[in-house]
């Protein structure tokens, strides 16, 4: 059986900016502290700091893997009840709805917070971890050491908010 093409990508600005801050590491190797940037006049990332970011991820990732997990069985729950309203006044419909639409709310949040920790774990394997995805300047090691899900340096991110 003959080998498809790969499939080839848009160069961005974004993409193009990254990939002059920092080269990525070798797909399945996690990046080396040094090779990751940080602001100038910060000190580079050291091997336990960089270990500690991991841990913190790793740690988190399964909270909310589990979270998401329990989430998702009491919004099954919600959804299969949703029908038993024979007998059941407006008010009782609405808590029920309410308390849905609340659930629903709940399991997404955690889901995209799952899915930015994700990418965090990825961004360090491959060596982009720290590198605004926006403007390609660097994130500062101090927001990552307190918010490691950040891919928007501070000015991006301030940007956004005004949006």
């Amino acid at each position: 059986m003959p080998k498809a093409a790969p499939a080839t990508k848009a160069v961005t600005a974004v993409d193009t900016a990254v990939t002059k801050k920092t080269a990525p590491a070798k797909k399945g190797k996690r990046a080396t502290p040094s090779s990751l940037v940080v602001l100038p006049g910060e000190s580079p990332w050291t091997k336990a700091e960089l270990n500690e970011v991991v841990r913190d991820l790793n740690d988190h990732e399964a909270r909310l893997t589990e979270l998401v997990e329990e989430a998702e069985k009491e919004l099954a729950g919600l959804m299969r009840d949703a029908g038993d309203g024979a007998g059941a006044d407006q008010a009782d419909m609405g808590a029920t709805s309410f308390e849905r639409d609340h659930e629903l709310t709940v399991v997404a949040n955690e889901r995209e917070m799952l899915a930015q920790t994700h990418h965090a774990l990825e961004r360090i394997e491959d060596g982009t971890f720290g590198v605004c995805e926006s403007c390609g300047e660097p994130i500062g090691k101090m927001r990552l050491m307190a918010y490691p899900r950040a891919t928007l340096c501070m000015t991006c991110k301030q940007r956004e908010e005004r949006r």
